[in-house]
């Protein structure tokens, strides 16, 4: 977990909601909920979680990149090239 996340019991957040929905908009770094001392939950802003998903779909797709070349799904760049302006100008 990234060093400067805080943490507070659930308490602290069912108590003080709207303040904890402030700072997680203004500071953007993810709150750390605990329930009996254990970490449960981590909460973050919408603009934060919005971002993680993004870089998570680029992620995923570079993976997808990377199985396919391991596994020797390439084509030679002038056959795309080809391929794409025979479509276009069929288009």
């Amino acid at each position: 977990m990234h060093q400067s996340s805080k943490t507070n019991p659930i308490g602290y957040l069912k108590a003080n909601a709207d303040e904890v929905l402030l700072q997680l908009a203004e500071r953007r770094e993810p709150m750390v909920i605990t329930q009996n001392g254990e970490a449960k939950a981590v909460i973050q802003d919408i603009a934060s979680y919005q971002e993680t998903q993004e870089t998570l779909a680029l992620l995923k797709i570079l993976a997808h990149g990377n199985r396919e070349i391991e596994e020797g799904k390439l084509k030679p760049v002038a056959a795309v090239v080809e391929r794409l302006r025979a479509k276009k100008a069929g288009a």
